[in-house]
């Protein structure tokens, strides 16, 4: 058994899911879907410049100032002595260091995938973030959520609260965002009825796209509130039922990394708090309680 890959990652104050962000769900659901065990390192987002730089990992991009800019998520593999930032670039790690476990990428599809994930950015990101700015700072922890509102308030110059107007506006804005989702799921329906995912039967890095954004939402909106419930069932509850599917691959892939490992098995703590909830919901991983 590999040694588990450290998983850098950003908390929020969700009871049941620590996780939240759209992108490092790209990792952890990538992770889980090849069967990789991994422990999760928590970064508060004031912190991610200083951990990035001690692990000598470069910038993803430019702040509006011209100063580098240092995000998650971010691996360490202890098995290649590797470290990789950005959820595209590490799921084209994991299939080129882990060629046995199934592939994100499988044969000949890396350039119509590519395609289709700037397609999803394009069409999806736009409305679906302004939509739940407001809720995703109110998720974060009170450091982290005072550093994402200052940078994204400068960045956009405007209030977070106004990206999100009450009455007709916000009718609007949420009606944008469900013709966005109209849209990716004309994109699926070209399938004919093959199979929930982006090729049919097989699941992708693509799906992997798709759902990190549909579990963010649920996250940051709250499973049990009215936004959510109304968002389930657009496109006849096919949302839902598409993460739902996706995380049921992931449990059960999950489940076959502790059911292989003797150290999670035979640890104390871990068979009083392990069950398919916690794999699932990444409150810790398989590693993380031995």
């Amino acid at each position: 058994m590999s040694e588990p890959i450290i998983f850098y990652d950003i908390p929020g104050k969700h009871p049941k899911y620590k996780g939240w962000s759209p992108n490092t769900w790209k990792t952890r659901y990538a992770l889980a879907f090849k069967g990789l065990p991994f422990k999760t390192e928590w970064v508060e987002y004031p912190d991610i410049e200083s951990v990035s730089k001690e692990l000598g990992v470069n910038p993803t991009g430019t702040k509006k100032d011209g100063s580098p800019l240092y995000t998650l998520p971010l691996i360490y593999d202890p098995n290649t002595k590797t470290t990789v930032v950005d959820s595209l670039e590490i799921a084209r790690y994991l299939d080129k260091a882990y060629p046995d476990a199934p592939a994100l990428f499988p044969k000949n599809t890396r350039t119509l995938q590519t395609a289709f994930l700037a397609a999803i950015g394009a069409i999806v990101m736009g409305p679906l973030f302004t939509t739940i700015i407001l809720a995703t700072c109110n998720n974060l922890n009170p450091r982290s959520a005072e550093y994402f509102r200052s940078t994204r308030e400068d960045l956009f110059g405007k209030k977070l609260e106004e990206h999100v107007p009450e009455g007709g506006e916000g009718t609007k804005r949420w009606k944008e965002t469900q013709e966005a989702f109209n849209k990716l799921a004309s994109w699926l329906d070209a399938n004919e009825g093959s199979g929930a995912f982006v090729m049919g039967e097989t699941i992708s890095y693509a799906d992997i796209d798709i759902a990190s954004r549909l579990i963010w939402t649920k996250i940051v909106l709250g499973e049990d509130s009215n936004e959510w419930g109304r968002f389930k069932i657009w496109n006849d509850g096919r949302w839902d039922q598409f993460l739902k599917s996706l995380e049921k691959n992931a449990r059960r892939r999950l489940k076959h990394i502790f059911a292989q490992n003797d150290t999670c098995q035979h640890s104390e703590v871990t068979k009083q708090t392990y069950n398919a909830e916690n794999i699932l919901t990444f409150q810790c991983s398989v590693y993380d309680l031995v």
